[in-house]
């Protein structure tokens, strides 16, 4: 009887293990979702074409997507294509800012700020687009007056500036801090989005 046990034991054992195993052998390959080249090591970033209203946002864009590349150390950023094997190109395409909220007369006390943006990424060993994006969207809302300043809200709070700044700010300051701010944001989120979606192929 003790055998019989000692063996059903050692059984349960064995299954359990083998379990273990397969469940970490599928945690590891859910983890490695890179869609890109395995033998692929390095990017060349090109100028995105601007064609919106806002000069130098491009600019702007392009150093928060080689910021975000470095970040993962996935790819290794080259100064030019010959010496890539990847290219990342694009334009940003549109720029719309409305205003969403007004006062007692019908000035706007807030707007909202949506950026539209092109991408594709190359292999250069071939040509191929390994992958593409067309109008990849993000938005973000910003105060042009004191009183519609939010100082508690996370966004603020990634800033510079408090709330007791804010108070001491002409309306016309509060409108192009709190814009230059919010601009900011919406550009890393878009470096985020484009560098997570060309990865992961999607």
């Amino acid at each position: 009887m003790r055998t019989r046990l000692t063996r059903i034991a050692a059984a349960l054992l064995a299954a359990g293990a083998i379990a273990a195993a397969a469940g970490c052998g599928y945690h590891f390959a859910a983890s490695d979702t890179s869609a890109l080249p395995s033998d692929a090591t390095t990017i060349y970033v090109a100028d995105f074409d601007n064609h919106t209203r806002i000069n130098g946002i491009n600019e702007q864009l392009l150093l928060n997507l080689k910021q975000e590349i470095s970040n993962h150390k996935r790819l290794v950023l080259v100064d030019s294509p010959a010496a890539a094997d990847l290219t990342l190109s694009g334009d940003l395409s549109q720029n719309t800012q409305l205003p969403t909220a007004f006062n007692s007369v019908s000035e706007p006390t807030q707007y909202s700020d949506t950026l539209a943006v092109d991408a594709v990424l190359r292999d250069n060993k071939n040509g191929k687009i390994l992958w593409q994006t067309n109008h990849m969207t993000d938005s973000s809302a910003y105060a042009t007056v004191a009183q519609a300043v939010i100082p508690t809200s996370p966004g603020f709070l990634q800033g510079n500036l408090r709330g007791s700044d804010i108070k001491k700010m002409t309306d016309i300051q509060v409108a192009q801090t709190q814009q230059f701010q919010s601009q900011d944001q919406m550009l890393q989120r878009m470096a985020r989005s484009i560098y997570t979606s060309m990865v992961q192929g999607f």
